[in-house]
């Protein structure tokens, strides 16, 4: 018996040294520089005026294009919903509207951009006006951990942000209409929501670059909102100059003139990110959608307009979704290195 005690005490010490090690191991992790700075970071964000003041914004005019589109759907019968979604008569929440006001993913395109502008516009700059960043570098921790921390921290905040409004949007349509979303529609938002995180990510990029790139905050505001409202505002009124100089004269031009400037005009589009981030998220919550080119009359005939499930609506978007990708990632790597090669004094 005592030798069988002894072996299940070394046991017994065995499984507590073992356990003392993994919570130290926890431990280290968890105040690890990195994730010290991404819990402050985050802490920044919530407390700010900046984003309270775009949070309440985006969830009040989200809830008015939800009250619109309700009200849509309430007046249409429910055989004519049918006839217009078949069995996607959920996904009309992110998508209908009575013409009082845009629909959800609209008003998402428009201010999605303000929310990654305000979260990154003063991320670098705003350290080192406040002579903290020098003092931040000469602690034990790595150069790099900093902008990822910064990253990270504000890509939290964004996507648990969007991620309670998408589901308050799921929840407050279940009460309203009482029809369940299947798991088709439901898996169509969850890809709606990664794709919003993308593309607000991308401006959250793009403002971080000009947080390195320049000193004073406000000119790294400013440069992101022009560009912003460049690709919003001006940037189609570009594309429609090029395309009346193209074809002057639709009607008294070939048809094979038009449909090559129709392309032309349309692939320039794709220069813009907002234009790619539109192109997917109408597929991915229309499911009606087959192509976004002009269909010819041998292309209809003999077409069953049947939805498409969610891997066809995937493929038609796929290279714009590589390419909302592509340039989220090229915004990171030119701010991450900028950073990395700044001397700070």
């Amino acid at each position: 018996m005592s030798a069988l005690g002894e072996k299940i005490n070394q046991w017994w010490q065995l499984l507590v040294a073992f356990r003392e090690k993994q919570i130290r191991k926890r431990e280290e992790q968890i105040y690890h520089p990195f994730w010290v700075m991404v819990y402050k970071e985050i802490a920044d964000h919530v407390r700010s005026w900046r984003f309270l003041i775009m949070g309440a914004l985006i969830l009040l005019t989200c809830m008015g294009s939800l009250y619109t589109a309700v009200q849509a759907m309430t007046s249409q019968s429910d055989q004519a919903a049918s006839a217009t979604s078949p069995g996607f008569f959920f996904l009309q929440l992110f998508t209908s509207s009575n013409g009082t006001l845009p629909p959800f993913h609209a008003f998402v395109a428009f201010l999605g951009p303000l929310l990654g502008i305000s979260l990154g516009f003063d991320a670098i700059n705003s350290e080192q006006h406040g002579r903290t960043l020098a003092r931040l570098m000469a602690q034990p921790i790595h150069r790099d951990d900093i902008i990822n921390a910064k990253f990270v921290a504000a890509l939290v905040v964004i996507s648990v942000m969007f991620f309670a409004l998408t589901f308050l949007v799921m929840g407050t349509g279940l009460l309203v209409i009482g029809i369940p979303p299947t798991p088709g529609e439901f898996l169509r938002v969850m890809c709606y929501f990664l794709i919003t995180v993308i593309y607000v990510a991308f401006w959250l990029n793009l403002s971080i670059l000009f947080s390195v790139l320049f000193r004073q905050a406000a000119t790294s505001a400013l440069t992101s909102i022009a560009v912003w409202l460049f690709f919003t505002v001006f940037f189609q009124i570009i594309l429609n100059l090029i395309s009346s100089a193209i074809v002057p004269s639709p009607d008294m031009a070939p048809a094979d003139q038009v449909i090559r400037a129709q392309h032309l005009v349309m692939n320039l589009s794709r220069l813009s990110p907002g234009q790619l981030f539109s192109d997917i998220t109408t597929v991915l919550l229309r499911p009606t959608i087959r192509t976004f080119r002009p269909l010819t009359l041998s292309q209809v005939v003999g077409a069953i307009p049947n939805p498409l499930p969610l891997g066809q609506s995937l493929l038609i978007v796929w290279p714009q979704i590589t390419g909302l990708v592509a340039v989220t990632t090229v915004c990171f790597a030119l701010s991450y290195v900028s950073f990395m090669r700044r001397e700070i004094r």
